[in-house]
């Protein structure tokens, strides 16, 4: 649901950004501006700004771009809906908002949503009751007998579901709910010739969300049954590929980096040993899904999986997809044990502490892996050797970064430097004969923003000048107006502004925070978090009829391209051309 505008506005402008955010960030006020270290990212010199004055009630971040109004910073921070931040917002402000309508089917929907959520909770409760009584008696003793605490088994809700295939089901129906919504939970299997519950004889892990809402359910088989974990099935509120099993806790952690771990007792093993920044993907291999989530909460991950073949396989899985969305990657080393679990358990929490400080960059991770296939001591194999390093270096497109590696690695494994460029050069140009390889560059973080096309440029300084300096909107309106903006956010944006500055009273804060989407209100921020105070009024004028001859321009090209008539294609031509000597503001 999208609320009126005059609620929005209503809303936003009862709270203020500064007090809102500094409830969760340090912010130090530096001339009209308050500033403090961005949530949304890992830095060490403060770039994430607050701006609260007149309309401009917004914050961004010149590092990651995050950005957006308090509305945008609870939904990213809290892992919040839009409803739910604008909800909290309204609370805090004791605004009461209009009952939202929806349509039947959507009505429909949200209750079932609600109803599952309920299930689950339920569920939940009953499994830990069943860890405590003499039914569940040899599923505590597994946990106990793996070390864990009973502070740890509380703190993680774990539990117990019993042998009775139809147990939970019996007790879910026992408080009213019907065979639709506890089929829609996924923790029952209902058809002609009964029901019975999805897990029977587990021990159970609760799978939370991040706002520790149970959301789905992990079982492990006690003995040599198969499988030997068993996951919910996908729900309305459950999606495996963007879920991190620990993620609720470990986001409210102070430090810079996350563990990435295979499973559930890696993660429970670790927060009890005092990593509470651990996290795992639920029993499959790591997706862009995750990696997305993952980069809400940082930027550098640290892999923690088993030591063995399947493991290390799994790293080098995941390590491109890590990279590709720019995050620092690192592998712990764990030799000669297992698992994290088995690491501490003999060595101690500090051993671990010391593996994750010296934690193996993913570039020479991979280099290791590779040398393992090869017998340096034969020529061939040697050579090959050479050729495999050269082409992981190749995609490394920073030039002194790549030569920081190619001196690394010629250090470690007795490599010629001068032989070692020469072939990383080659492969990065393509021009090895012989071979097939074809250098794919990985995409990396270069903490710039990403810009779109020149008109798009122009479009968003266009929205930014009006905005700052309304004065020069009636020049600009007589020739630009909000169908000449025909990309989103800007056409969305546009509408916005030009209906504002119309009515004579601009709030940044409200367009933003009318997007319900996350993206897009990040996008709309970008548009207005350059400052213009102070710029000379030439500079100013110039800049507002440059934008505007764009725009003309990329309006006129496309009718150009679509158009078949050529007489008419001519006369385009023309006035184009006459955008030389363009001018909104004389």
């Amino acid at each position: 649901m999208r609320y009126p505008e005059e609620i929005i506005d209503q809303v936003i402008g009862s709270n203020s950004i500064v007090d809102v955010i500094s409830e969760y960030v340090k912010l130090t006020k530096k001339g009209s501006t308050y500033f403090g270290l961005c949530p949304f990212h890992n830095e060490k010199t403060p770039s994430f700004s607050v701006t609260d004055n007149g309309g401009k009630s917004m914050f961004y971040c010149f590092g990651c771009h995050a950005g957006g109004s308090a509305v945008t910073f609870l939904m990213k921070y809290e892992g919040c809906s839009y409803q739910e931040a604008l909800k909290f917002l309204a609370d805090r402000a004791n605004i009461t908002l209009p009952e939202p309508k929806y349509s039947k089917e959507e009505a429909e929907k949200n209750r079932l949503k609600e109803q599952v959520y309920e299930v689950n909770k339920l569920a939940a409760l009953y499994f830990c009751h069943l860890l405590k009584t003499e039914r569940g008696s040899h599923a505590h003793r597994y946990l106990t007998d793996r070390e864990l605490s009973e502070d740890t088994i509380r703190s993680f809700g774990l539990g117990y579901s019993d042998k009775y295939s139809n147990d939970l089901y019996n007790y879910i129906r026992s408080k009213g709910y019907s065979d639709e919504v506890m089929k829609a939970s996924g923790l029952f299997s209902i058809k002609e010739k009964g029901a019975y519950d999805y897990f029977w004889n587990r021990v159970m892990f609760p799978i939370m969300d991040v706002r520790s809402r149970v959301i789905a359910f992990g079982g492990r088989v006690m003995g040599d049954g198969e499988p030997k974990y068993l996951n919910s099935p996908e729900t309305l509120i459950f999606e495996k590929n963007r879920t991190l099993f620990g993620l609720h806790a470990a986001r409210k952690h102070k430090g810079k980096e996350l563990i990435l771990c295979e499973g559930y007792m890696d993660v429970i093993s670790l927060h009890q040993a005092g990593f509470t920044n651990a996290v795992a993907s639920l029993g499959t291999a790591l997706t862009s899904g995750h990696v997305s989530v993952l980069k809400k909460y940082t930027d550098t991950v640290l892999i923690s999986y088993d030591s063995d073949g399947a493991g290390r396989d799994a790293a080098l899985r995941a390590i491109p997809k890590l990279k590709s969305m720019g995050m620092i990657t690192k592998v712990v080393n764990l030799k000669p044990y297992k698992d994290p679990d088995e690491l501490i358990k003999a060595e101690g929490s500090e051993e671990y502490t010391k593996r994750l400080r010296n934690a193996r960059n993913s570039v020479l991770f991979e280099i290791d892996v590779l040398s393992e296939n090869y017998d340096r001591r034969d020529p061939d194999q040697n050579t090959e050797f050479y050729n495999e390093v050269a082409k992981r270096l190749s995609y490394i497109d920073d030039e002194i970064e790549r030569e920081n590696y190619i001196n690394t690695v010629c250090d470690e494994y007795g490599l010629d430097r001068k032989m070692l460029r020469d072939r990383v050069v080659r492969f990065a140009l393509g021009r090895d004969k012989g071979t097939e390889y074809k250098p794919v560059p990985v995409r990396r973080y270069s903490g710039k923003k990403q810009e779109g096309s020149p008109a798009d440029e122009s479009r968003r300084m266009l929205l930014s000048y009006m905005a700052a300096y309304p004065g020069y909107y009636p020049a600009v309106r007589n020739h630009i107006g909000p169908s000449d903006f025909t990309t989103e956010p800007y056409a969305s944006v546009a509408g916005m502004l030009f209906e504002q500055l119309d009515r004579g009273k601009v709030s940044i804060a409200v367009i933003i925070a009318s997007f319900e989407e996350e993206q897009f209100q990040e996008k709309a921020a970008e548009i207005f978090a350059d400052a213009h105070a102070g710029e000379d009024p030439e500079v100013i004028k110039k800049i507002i009829n440059d934008c505007a001859a764009n725009i003309r321009k990329s309006i006129l090209d496309a009718q150009i391209d679509s158009e078949t008539d050529i007489i008419r294609v001519l006369n385009l031509k023309k006035e184009r051309e006459k955008l030389r000597d363009f001018r909104v503001i004389q």
